[in-house]
């Protein structure tokens, strides 16, 4: 089922309750806040929510278009992420961001003419600033281009000594499995902010993929003991864990056969 039956679009402000002059006020910064904690905190469901609720408020808030494509890229939802950005680039035809989150969504698609098209537009509009980058880079990724060296270079530029910049670029080149390079760029992240859980955690799927057993069950205890109630810290815990004791069995089962 789409998910365009769960994202809404603009309810009547009127209609919701009054709240009292000391209640927290929840409008659309509020939820725009919100989202933005959401993505950096890796929950990016709850970031579809949030910028869902942003809308609520303002159906004119061009972030939060572009934010629910990147949720829906985030979550592997390709198609619906295009689907999503062509419905908001028929309010903003002109939004970088929005055109670099449809190249995105479109290069992982397998569409890599369309992808690199809408990138192109993307920086044609004076989209100058990090995620446009990042996109780029992404997109070039898909077409097996070196040249998305320099777009990550250029995104991690505009964006000097910001972990969370880092840590989007790191999980772009895991998902091409490009992980020596994921992961020099998330241990700057961890070097940047240590006490975030999701640089340890992302750390740790990169150590993991690297076959880094023992490194990586020590990244995912950190990002367990940082957040305790994290679910995917928990099971990576967890999972590691027992291919650590599998990995030790069989170790000592060569030791037995070899004496």
């Amino acid at each position: 089922m789409s998910r365009f039956v769960n994202l809404e679009l603009g309810g009547e402000s009127e209609n919701r309750p009054p709240q009292s002059p000391s209640a927290l006020v929840k409008d659309e910064a509020y939820y725009l806040a919100e989202a933005r904690t959401a993505f950096e905190n890796g929950d990016h469901e709850q970031g579809l929510r949030f910028y869902s609720k942003v809308l609520e408020y303002n159906p004119k808030n061009a972030a939060a278009w572009t934010g629910q494509v990147r949720m829906l890229i985030e979550v592997g939802e390709f198609r619906e992420a295009k689907l999503w950005a062509d419905k908001a680039l028929e309010r903003f035809p002109n939004e970088p961001e929005l055109l670099a989150a449809k190249a995105v969504a479109l290069g992982r698609s397998g569409d890599l003419q369309g992808a690199l098209a809408f990138s192109d537009a993307s920086i044609e509009e004076r989209g100058d600033t990090p995620y446009v980058w990042l996109a780029r880079g992404d997109v070039l990724l898909a077409r097996a281009e070196q040249r998305a060296n320099y777009c990550f270079e250029k995104a991690l530029l505009l964006a000097r000594n910001d972990w969370f910049t880092l840590v989007l670029a790191a999980r772009i080149r895991m998902y091409y499995e490009q992980f020596v390079l994921a992961l020099k760029l998330i241990q700057q992240a961890v070097e940047l902010n240590p006490g975030h859980f999701l640089v340890w955690l992302v750390q740790g799927e990169c150590q993991h993929a690297l076959g880094m057993i023992g490194s990586a069950e020590n990244s995912f205890k950190q990002a367990l003991e940082l957040n305790p109630h994290h679910a995917a810290a928990d099971a990576a815990v967890q999972k590691i864990s027992q291919t650590g004791m599998v990995a030790r069995l069989r170790g000592k089962l060569r030791e037995l056969f070899k004496s």
